[in-house]
């Protein structure tokens, strides 16, 4: 079961430039708790993880994780405190090879025997890149490399995931082994997940709550029995 709150973002404002895209946003997520946000395209969805992760700056509001205020904080400096991200766009080192990128990511694992288990789990999850482990990543495809962006952050050993998008260009089968392996990280980990996905009935087989943003706010928190109970989603965005 979910215990203490590990992230709690309040007030969070942020924007480009002159155009602000997220107005006093406001929510939490417990240790070992999956949290989806869903939301319309443009909803200040992407621009809350990145301003959670550091890689994007807060105008006004607190993230704190931990209990500790890192608002602002670098996002160099959230990895190392167990925080890690899988952007919706194409992340990894294109000029080395998918086992090199693999080993980089979880270089944050002291113990080496912890270290091979957890590259053999995301073999196991995405047994592609075992097959293509010395090709260079800037050889995949799209939805390749967004499958080694998956496993880099499964390697890094995090207390939390950040996701945005998971399943953007991957197949539909292999989405939900990712789903699956991500909630099994949870259940025997106690990881925590925060999660953007825009493909609902996946998402609600592994979240906990999920949370509604429009036009940047917060409309809505519901539980996933609630999400689930609705007979229609297309009234939320």
């Amino acid at each position: 079961m979910p215990g203490e709150t590990l992230l709690e973002v309040s007030g969070l404002q942020a924007g480009y430039g002159p155009k602000k895209v997220i107005f006093g946003v406001d929510f939490h997520v417990r240790k070992g708790e999956v949290v989806g946000i869903i939301g319309h395209n443009g909803a200040g969805k992407t621009t809350t993880l990145h301003s959670v992760f550091g890689t994007h700056r807060c105008e006004s509001g607190k993230v704190v994780y931990g209990g500790t205020d890192i608002t602002g904080r670098s996002a160099k400096k959230n990895v190392r405190d167990g925080m890690t991200m899988v952007r919706a766009e194409r992340f990894t080192f294109g000029e080395l090879t998918v086992k090199e990128n693999l080993q980089l990511a979880g270089m944050s694992v002291k113990s080496s025997a912890d270290r091979e288990a957890r590259l053999e789990k995301v073999y196991e999850l995405l047994p592609i890149l075992k097959e293509r482990s010395r090709q260079q990543a800037s050889k995949f495809s799209g939805g390749q490399q967004r499958l080694l962006s998956v496993g880099m952050a499964l390697l890094a050993d995090p207390r939390l995931i950040i996701l945005d998008e998971p399943s953007l260009g991957i197949a539909p089968g292999l989405v939900e082994r990712i789903f699956d392996t991500v909630k099994g990280l949870v259940q025997d980990q106690g990881i925590s997940v925060l999660v953007v996905e825009q493909n609902i009935p996946q998402l609600l087989r592994i979240v906990d709550r999920v949370y509604v943003i429009r036009s940047g706010r917060v409309i809505l928190e519901e539980s996933v029995e609630q999400m689930r109970a609705r007979d229609q989603y297309w009234d939320l965005f």
